[in-house]
């Protein structure tokens, strides 16, 4: 019995966590949804830390 552990980064996490946001309250398709979620995530990351 031996179970293979994926490994998922912690960015394809929010990744994940926001396109299903996107997916759910918009009426974007997947694909768009995650586009925009990629851009987003960029958007703030590259944020200054004292503006977030």
């Amino acid at each position: 019995m031996s179970a293979e552990a994926k490994f998922v980064s912690r960015y394809d996490q929010r990744v994940e966590l926001v396109r299903g946001i996107l997916k759910q309250d918009t009426k974007l398709d997947a694909k768009n949804a995650d586009a925009l979620a990629i851009r987003l995530l960029h958007a703030l990351d590259a944020t200054p830390e004292k503006l977030r």
